[in-house]
């Protein structure tokens, strides 16, 4: 008889507390460093909190992987509790962390780490994913290879509103981020195996540009049905999110539409007004 399987997922998974809780996601917090200040990633430092630290004194976050020792313990606690594990980490492309998880699952029978191949909720597609045919009863295996399967149909991309943040992190030269601020240029990342990459470059008032780049990524796809998600940064207007509600729900049959804010690791990287539409292809 086969064990209960078990999602969990590094905290780059960007997903909401109640989803979290609705499919009972374990999630293994990575190591925030704030200048001289070091605590995890467990949600209470936020966008707010990054934004207002960053405008005072231009101090911007890092984040770091935990170590194999840490990863073995947070995997033991529920191999204890009777459990098969389906672990699910930031792209290894972009991150150390599932490297490491993968050497502390070696200590485990059970015990699956699956490279996302993504970021942010384009991870949290995958758990939601993964716990969905969990409770249908496939094995922890079986559940690792889909979800690995699947990993090419996830779709993560994200528009920004400044390359000030890009600059400060050494992603951007000054050049480049003072040209498309004079120019109004607004990128268009996406994730392609397993990399993040510039697909094209908006023009005008962000507001306008988020409809056009959710139109763009929408239409002529086969979206599965199940979870879109729209994923920002912070400092997005409600009205806006409004319209962009309106332009996924005429354009895509969907069942439900997640709202969530991104964590240190886009927020860093990207500034506020960041906006993502994330989701997986038939």
């Amino acid at each position: 008889m086969s064990k209960p399987v078990l999602i969990t997922a590094d905290s780059t998974c960007d997903l909401s507390r109640d989803l979290i809780e609705r499919y009972n996601v374990k999630v293994m917090p990575l190591m925030i460093t704030l200048g001289e200040e070091n605590f995890l990633d467990e949600g209470h430092f936020t966008y707010k909190e990054l934004y207002a630290r960053y405008r005072k004194d231009g101090t911007l976050p890092k984040t770091s992987a935990p170590n194999v020792e840490e990863f073995e313990s947070f995997f033991n606690q529920y191999v204890q509790q009777g459990y098969d594990i389906v672990h699910l980490d930031i792209s290894s492309d972009l991150s150390n962390t599932c490297n490491v998880a993968r050497m502390a699952a070696e200590k485990f029978e059970g015990v699956y780490v699956v490279d996302s191949r993504m970021l942010s909720t384009g991870v949290g597609l995958l758990a939601i994913e993964g716990a969905e045919r969990a409770a249908e009863g496939m094995t922890a295996q079986q559940i690792a290879q889909h979800l690995t399967f699947l990993t090419a149909k996830v779709q993560t991309s994200f528009v920004l509103d400044t390359l000030e943040f890009m600059r400060k992190g050494g992603r951007c030269s000054g050049v480049a981020a003072l040209g498309a601020n004079l120019l109004k240029l607004k990128p268009g990342l996406e994730m392609k195996d397993g990399k993040l990459r510039v697909y094209k470059k908006y023009r005008g008032n962000i507001n306008l540009v988020y409809k056009q780049y959710v139109k763009e990524r929408l239409e002529g796809r086969k979206v599965r049905p199940g979870h879109v998600f729209i994923t920002e940064s912070g400092e997005v207007d409600d009205a806006v999110l409004e319209e962009l509600y309106a332009i996924i729900r005429e354009t895509i049959p969907v069942k439900e539409i997640h709202h969530t804010f991104a964590g240190c690791t886009v927020s860093t990287h990207c500034g506020p007004k960041t906006l993502g539409i994330l989701f997986i292809e038939e």
